[in-house]
């Protein structure tokens, strides 16, 4: 029981953190007209949200840095989990910032915004591969078995984390789905890595799964806040670094499964439209296409939520 509470307090204290402050967070974002800018060619349903503060992110990562100063050590694998969380967030508020201030509604350009992606993850991955208790190999799930990928981990590594984060961004497109889908994993992360013995790794993933959590109190429908491409990428930028650094980047595909899904919805819609004229889905990402076929908007989240923890006990079958 001991064991536990070494997680559930991170948990708790970073869903306090954000109940507390995001009622005085919020109206400063309002006053400040930090309000989101709703897609023309949307869900009708999505109009209303015109105006919604956005950049709440800010609320999330502040929460998980003040947990892990207050339950953990500054040990190597907390820096890198929290690197790679400022890291990433860094990137989507400066994207944040210049569509809501700037008013520039595309924000950052896509090359802007890849390039700053692809050298924080050159930087995970070889950290990770020359990190002695992370190195080259990989956990191939539904095995005990462990693939080592040698010199190509490294160009491995910077494109799966690159399409994780993005994937987390692209999810980020209805009241509470990104953190509700976020949270659940990485509470998957944090037992994982408490019962592997990585200490450190699981009380920063119980602190997201925290965040996560008072997040929703906010972000769920009808939302208050939006966590923004700040909250977005810092959290893509936490689930990255925690499957990396427990040598699980092949089990994203299944505990993950809804970020896949979601990416894979945009680029196929992208193909089929430029060599066809055609659209496969009637909008992207795929939980919008749900929406136009008539779906209420909580009923998208709640049943992807519900996808995301059958895929996580799936996951915990595919660990031996």
């Amino acid at each position: 029981m001991q064991q536990y509470q070494q997680i559930v307090f991170p948990v708790i204290i970073s869903f306090l953190i954000v109940i507390i402050t995001s009622p005085i967070i919020i109206p400063i974002l309002e006053k400040l007209k930090m309000g989101q800018r709703v897609r023309n060619d949307g869900p009708r349903t999505h109009f209303k949200k015109s105006g919604t503060p956005t950049m709440g992110g800010i609320i999330m990562v502040i929460a998980i840095f003040f947990t892990v100063l207050l339950t953990a050590q500054w040990e190597t694998e907390m820096i890198v989990i929290l690197g790679s969380i400022l890291g990433f967030g860094l990137i989507g508020l400066v994207d944040d910032f210049i569509k809501v201030v700037l008013h520039r509604s595309l924000g950052l350009k896509a090359t802007q915004k890849l390039i700053g992606q692809f050298v924080l993850a050159a930087i995970l991955a070889f950290y990770a591969y020359n990190a002695p208790g992370i190195g080259s190999a990989v956990l191939v799930p539904f095995t005990s078995a462990f693939l080592d990928l040698g010199k190509a981990f490294i160009p491995f590594t910077m494109f799966w984390v690159v399409g994780l984060v993005n994937s987390v961004n692209f999810t980020d497109g209805l009241d509470g789905l990104a953190a509700g889908v976020t949270m659940i994993i990485m509470a998957f992360f944090s037992l994982i890595a408490l019962a592997v013995g990585h200490r450190e790794v699981a009380i920063i993933s119980a602190a997201v799964t925290g965040s996560c959590l008072g997040f929703l109190r906010f972000n769920a429908h009808p939302a208050q806040i939006f966590m923004g491409d700040t909250g977005s990428m810092a959290i893509g930028g936490a689930v990255a670094a925690a499957a990396l650094i427990l040598r699980l980047p092949l089990l994203l595909p299944i505990i993950g499964g809804i970020y896949v899904i979601e990416i894979l919805s945009v680029v196929i819609q992208v193909i089929s439209f430029k060599l066809t004229g055609r659209r496969v889905f009637l909008m992207s990402p795929l939980h919008h296409h749900y929406e136009m076929k008539g779906w209420e908007e909580t009923k998208v989240v709640v049943v992807f939520w519900i996808v995301t923890i059958i895929l996580v006990l799936a996951g915990t079958l595919a660990i031996r």
